[in-house]
């Protein structure tokens, strides 16, 4: 099975060939070629949201499970594409953050949410001390790679607190169709985060 940066890599490539559509030169077979391209993606994000309705209406348990699906980094990037997942953008990140907590502190230094509009996200780092260039370069890798993994549909990441923050390659997942006659997929048969939340405080408090 592939792995997390195997993933990230297969998805960067698709973010190219989606753009090299646009070079094709004959009209109609650009317009073939996307129209292939939309046609799968509407074909498997009706399957992957048939899916989760069908995990979800499972029991008591399936609340849990379609969490435990978001919360994977493989899956949840495809949930994120499809427009199926089911924890919004600024929940994922906070989650990832305190998650890195003990991992930064280490390091001596620290991340806080600064904000989060639409998609894009705005982070402050402190380092202790200020940190070396090798520890503010290490502070940033790593969140960088904690924030991409849990927001693959992020739009532009800022870190403030660093001198010289380093450009990033990364290709958002929302941004592989996106251009003229693209369409989007947004869910239809699942809760939204709210609900979907409240709906896993239940389950909890059934157990």
């Amino acid at each position: 099975m592939a792995d997390d940066k195997d993933f990230q890599q297969r998805v960067q490539r698709i973010g190219e060939q989606v753009r090299e559509l646009e070079s094709i030169a004959d009209p109609a077979a650009r317009t073939t070629a996307k129209g292939l391209l939309q046609s799968l993606m509407d074909l498997h994000g009706a399957g992957l949201e048939r899916i989760l309705e069908v995990v979800f209406n499972s029991g008591a348990g399936g609340a849990q499970l379609v969490d435990d699906l978001g919360r994977d980094p493989l899956v949840s990037s495809l949930l994120v594409l499809y427009g199926l997942h089911p924890i919004e953008i600024e929940g994922r990140v906070r989650e990832k953050l305190e998650q890195l907590r003990r991992k930064l502190f280490k390091m001596g230094a620290e991340a806080s949410l600064i904000s989060v509009n639409g998609n894009d996200i705005r982070v402050r780092v402190r380092i202790e001390g200020h940190g070396c260039g090798s520890t503010a370069r290490t502070v940033q890798a790593a969140v960088e790679e904690a924030i991409y993994e849990a927001a693959p549909d992020l739009t532009s990441l800022v870190i403030e607190g660093l001198e010289e923050p380093a450009a990033s390659g990364f290709v958002a997942v929302t941004q592989l169709m996106s251009g003229p006659g693209s369409a989007s997929l947004p869910p239809h048969g699942l809760p939204n985060p709210q609900q979907h939340a409240e709906l896993i405080a239940d389950a909890e408090g059934m157990d």
